[in-house]
């Protein structure tokens, strides 16, 4: 390596100099006037550094990776979900079938062998955000009983559908303003055994539709449905024309002359207005039994205002497991439109108009079912 070192001192001539250069340069240097922007642009540059691999290492220096890796990384335990937006519906689906058997081998007591099996199917759709809540529900139940000597016979038939809108004027309130609809009628023919010939009832004969308005309680937290309509109409649909002649549940019944010859037809609906009262209410009983009451009153302002008509259904369920269950059920109707032990004469009058009874139905069973 060659340094250079000066032998003598720079002359005072040449410094004065270089320093005259030096701070003229700066003062002939013009600065412009500052003046207000309108509007400001900010340029920016991403930087990504380059890694390279440490060729020499220190002494005392530990590095486990010269270089990035990802060698000892664990994978995730489970896989990555992404992010999904709240929904505010519940959903209940519920499929069981239930089952009772007796059976005898040289019993000496006797007896006859039977068995009896009951489909259900529940769909429960439910939405509830702010100031709405919106209950869905859709049921079908089908039971048949086979005995020794006999064929077999229906023990239940259901459709049933209903739901209810409500609005509320805020959060706090538990009041809605509520419309509900309701139908209910049955699959197949139902008989007044052994007689197998004349059938009593058909698909939609009767089949009976709700359409009113009100106000509905429902408290947060607890599964209560409280409600209340001044204005609900009810259509009662009888849509087989042989029961519809007979008059059946209550529509008008054919015009026949002295000979029996239908002068004109029986009518296929019975039209209602009136005041409907409904309560549904569920809860825990103990662990695994849960109790769950429905209700409906109404009464017609038209034709027998004061005269209620009532379904009350009440069952217990027990739970076993996931799949197993148990349930213990009543049912109750009464209805002023629908008669029993009506008398025709041969001539097709009446002797006798029978009268409204209450029909009463208990369950028991034990099964499997599945509810996602």
């Amino acid at each position: 390596m060659i340094h250079l070192i000066p032998t003598k001192p720079l002359p005072k001539t040449i410094l004065f100099v270089f320093i005259a250069l030096f701070f003229g340069q700066i003062s002939a240097q013009r600065i412009p006037a500052l003046s207000k922007l309108d509007t400001v642009s900010i340029k920016t540059n991403g930087y990504r550094p380059v890694y390279i691999k440490i060729a020499n290492r220190p002494r005392g220096v530990f590095l486990a990776t010269p270089f990035p890796s990802f060698l000892k990384t664990k994978p995730l335990t489970e896989k990555y979900k992404p992010f999904i937006p709240p929904s505010f519906w519940t959903k209940k689906n519920q499929l069981d079938i239930k089952l009772s058997e007796v059976a005898f081998v040289n019993w000496n007591a006797g007896g006859e062998n039977s068995i009896s099996t009951l489909g259900n199917m529940e769909f429960e759709r439910n939405y509830k955000f702010r100031y709405i809540q919106w209950d869905n529900s859709l049921r079908f139940r089908y039971g048949l009983n086979a005995q020794d000597g006999r064929k077999v016979r229906k023990t239940n038939d259901e459709i049933r559908f209903a739901s209810t809108f409500g609005f509320r004027k805020d959060t706090i309130t538990n009041w809605y303003y509520s419309l509900k609809a309701n139908f209910n009628t049955q699959f197949s023919n139902g008989y007044k055994y052994p007689d197998r010939d004349n059938p009593i009832s058909r698909f939609m004969a009767p089949g009976y539709v709700f359409l009113g308005a009100g106000t509905s309680y429902i408290p947060e937290g607890k599964k209560l449905n409280f409600y209340f309509s001044p204005i609900t109409h009810k259509a009662t649909y009888v849509l087989d024309q042989d029961l519809a002649n007979q008059g059946a549940f209550g529509v008008k019944k054919a015009l026949i002359d002295d000979e029996g010859n239908i002068i004109k037809e029986g009518e296929s609906r019975y039209m209602e207005l009136g005041i409907l009262i409904t309560n549904s209410w569920e809860t825990t009983v103990a662990e695994n039994i849960l109790l769950n009451n429905r209700i409906n009153l109404y009464t017609d302002y038209l034709h027998s205002f004061g005269n209620v008509d009532l379904d009350w259904e009440l069952n217990l369920n027990l739970k076993v497991n996931q799949y197993v269950n148990a349930s213990i059920g009543t049912h109750v109707i009464f209805d002023d439109d629908i008669k029993f032990d009506e008398e025709i004469a041969n001539d097709g009058t009446i002797i006798n108009p029978g009268e409204p009874k209450i029909q009463f139905k208990q369950l028991l069973g034990v099964g499997i079912g599945y509810i996602f």
